[in-house]
């Protein structure tokens, strides 16, 4: 047979081996087993098990047993690996209970690729039957086993769990410890984290790059600068600081924690900067409202010749929108359809609604209406309708309202409280209760506090101020400053000092230093009449040392981005500028017998603008004689 060049197989082996009964001969067919790989056929393995047997040789025949089951082991976790690996995870539990079936016992490597298997199922229920088959074996002190089932049990969101067996596990390394750490920061328990991650220092483990980034991480959350200062001291004492990953961290931590200056110090001095650093340095200035700085440094990214990626995209359209610089807006645009960034879905949604807040609602349309049925999700429609609730057009927003639930999608909160801002900005009250009850009878969503603030806002601002106190009383839980500061404002059209009093004081209780209820209730009172408590409230202002951040706008001219501050005289055309207000002022006062009988301005227009201006212009020599 082999002299014709034909080849036997396991069949052939298995019958011609139980046949054998001459060691010498055996051997010989052994070796040629081996070199053809059949000697991890189960049955030519017994076949050789028995001819060894039959020769004599039980030791020999025990060996081949042994090696066999050894071999068929491997070979078996191979396959089940390769399934794990290739995205197969059901075919990875079918070949383990073939591989049961066949009277082989799981080792380290088996459970792994289970407990991986596990994950990619989504199946606690699946992880838990491993971990029992863990139990009765001898693979309960193995660290990678215990290591897999940690992360089993971390991806899984039984934290619970992970927690008990983390404490229980006889050995820990450094990668035992990331795993808690991240677990910990991945549920929002950041300080459960950092508590961790002390720990962990003094058991004397070394930590390496992934716990310095789960610290960094941690204190960026919980916006603790000395923290994060600590452990920027830490990596670099154990040289983690010089990977470019945890300078991204920590640009990223001292951004949150406004220290703005250090994050750049960082970005400045880092040589190696990937378009993540840029990234988070830009953002950083957006979150902080340094719109100008995040403008400059998207154009120095430019000129370095550095691609922008989605997410540099997406973080710098607020920037844009802050400043209303609709060409930026259109430059990002086609930048993204050049470099193929326009298939993101989010940065679609996100040039959307920078359009619309740029007052480009036909560029949002468009972008809108471009984009297939089918791709669209709940965030595009949300996004568009909000655009059009910003411009109080409700007739829009119910259109799109209609057309998403056709094609059906079902609402969210979020839809909810786009429908409410139009009815707001248009002061359709009918159409606010319509949405208000359609939201809890209909779709089940228990209003939260932005959903309240809304009622009370269209309530309050349309002179329905007792059912916009009624709806407060009415409320499941405890109302926030979000919902007390729109009942405050709305005291204003009506100048009902007493409720604006009960308003702000809920206000005042919940933000102490937030001069702007103080402010607000102040030009409740001066629009009463009541200049005795106006001088009142700056007394009160004085005495606890709060100032009203003051406003702050920017105009984009050629390319230029001027900035504006209330009575500031920096600008070099401020003149010029002070000049002109002085003449809208004069305009106001020649037209207020429009707006009264008697020909005086209404309420404290005329006294309250003269006062303001007066107040700017002596607060700006003020600062000038200071500097």
């Amino acid at each position: 047979m082999v002299n014709k060049s034909i080849y036997p197989d396991e069949f052939s082996y298995s019958f011609v081996l139980k046949s054998c009964t001459h060691l010498k001969i055996g051997r010989t067919i052994h070796g040629h087993v081996i070199k053809l790989g059949f000697d991890l056929d189960v049955s030519v393995g017994n076949a050789l098990e028995e001819m060894y047997g039959l020769c004599g040789k039980n030791g020999d025949g025990q060996k081949v047993f042994e090696e066999m089951s050894m071999k068929n082991l491997t070979y078996w976790n191979s396959l089940i690996s390769e399934c794990t690996q290739n995205g197969n995870p059901e075919e990875s539990f079918w070949l383990f209970r073939k591989m049961i079936m066949e009277g082989l016992e799981p080792d380290s490597s088996t459970i792994i690729n289970l407990l991986r298997s596990s994950v990619a199922l989504n199946s606690l229920e699946a992880g838990r039957f491993i971990h029992l088959l863990i139990v009765f074996s001898n693979l309960g002190n193995d660290l990678s086993v215990n290591t897999a089932l940690l992360t089993m049990y971390t991806k899984l969101g039984s934290l619970e769990t992970a927690n008990l067996l983390f404490e229980k596990m006889p050995e820990k390394d450094c990668v035992v410890w990331n795993i808690m750490i991240l677990a910990y920061n991945r549920n929002g328990y950041t300080k459960e984290a950092l508590e961790l991650l002390m720990k962990m220092g003094r058991s004397g483990v070394r930590t390496d790059l992934f716990t310095a980034l789960a610290a960094v991480s941690s204190a960026a959350e919980l916006k603790s600068l000395e923290m994060g200062k600590q452990i920027h001291a830490h990596v670099i004492r154990n040289g983690s600081g010089y990977q470019v990953s945890v300078h991204n961290s920590l640009i990223d931590m001292y951004c949150k924690c406004g220290n703005l200056k250090s994050a750049r110090n960082i970005f400045d001095l880092l040589l190696d900067k990937t378009v993540v650093s840029w990234s988070s340095m830009i953002k950083g200035y957006v979150n902080n409202g340094r719109t100008c700085n995040a403008l400059s440094l998207l154009s120095k990214m430019k000129m370095d010749g550095v691609r922008f990626d989605a997410v540099t995209v997406i973080n710098v359209l607020p920037a844009c929108v802050n400043l209303g610089a609709l060409e930026d807006v259109k430059y990002l645009h086609g930048y993204s359809i050049k470099n193929g960034l326009i298939s993101v879905i989010s940065v679609v949604t996100a040039l959307l609604d920078s359009y619309a807040k740029c007052g480009c609602i036909e560029m949002a349309q468009k972008l809108f209406d471009e984009e297939e049925v089918d791709v669209k999700d709940i965030v595009s429609w949300n996004s568009m309708i909000s655009a059009y609730s910003k411009h109080g057009n409700w007739d829009r927003c119910i259109e799109l309202y209609t057309r998403m639930k056709n094609t059906k999608l079902r609402p969210d909160r979020i839809t909810f409280l786009g429908l409410l801002t139009a009815c707001v900005n248009s002061g359709l009250v009918k159409e606010g209760w319509e949405c208000f009850n359609e939201m809890q009878e209909i779709y089940s969503f228990q209003p939260n506090q932005e959903h309240y603030a809304c009622m009370v806002d269209l309530l309050g601002h349309t002179g329905h101020t007792k059912e916009a106190v009624d709806l407060i009383k009415s409320m499941p839980f405890e109302p926030d400053a979000r919902v007390w500061g729109p009942l405050l404002s709305a005291c204003k059209t009506d100048s009902d000092t007493k409720l604006a009093e009960f308003a702000a004081e809920k206000l005042i209780n919940m933000e102490p230093k937030n001069a702007g209820n103080y402010v607000l209730l102040s030009n409740i009172y001066a629009s009463a009449g009541k200049w005795d408590r106006v001088a009142k409230m700056r007394v009160v202002l004085r005495d606890k040392g709060l100032k009203k951040t003051p406003g702050v706008s920017w105009l984009e001219i050629s390319g230029r981005v001027h900035e504006f501050r209330v009575a500031d005289r920096s600008h070099p055309e401020s003149e010029d500028i002070y000049t002109i207000l002085g003449s809208l002022e004069l305009e106001i006062k020649m037209n207020s017998s429009l707006h009264s009988p008697d020909g005086s301005c209404t309420g404290f227009t005329e006294v309250h603008l003269s006062q303001e201006l007066k107040l700017n212009n002596e607060s700006a020599e003020n600062n000038n004689r200071l500097s």
